[in-house]
């Protein structure tokens, strides 16, 4: 039984390993919803990178979709809120 637990432990462990958490601006908030004034948490799954580099979450491909048609119009918006509520 022992190395059974143990032999399921490391499969578990291999299987995992290239899985890693996405690591979001905003903390993670939807990035579009902040844009429309509102506060959504995300848990990074729907994602883009902009070119330098910054990973921007979203709560739907939507979402997504809708940020991408004026991604740096968008962005101006969403930072703008997001430090108009962390005051």
């Amino acid at each position: 039984m022992r190395i059974s637990n143990l032999l399921t432990g490391f499969i578990l462990l291999i299987a995992t390993a290239g899985v890693q958490a996405v690591q979001g601006e905003f903390d993670d908030q939807c990035t579009m919803g902040l844009a429309a004034q509102k506060n959504m948490s995300t848990d990074c799954s729907i994602n883009w990178t902009s070119d330098d580099g910054k990973t921007y979450c979203f709560g739907s491909e939507e979402h997504k979709a809708a940020f991408l048609k004026d991604p740096a119009g968008n962005l101006k918006k969403a930072q703008g809120f997001y430090e108009s509520s962390q005051k």
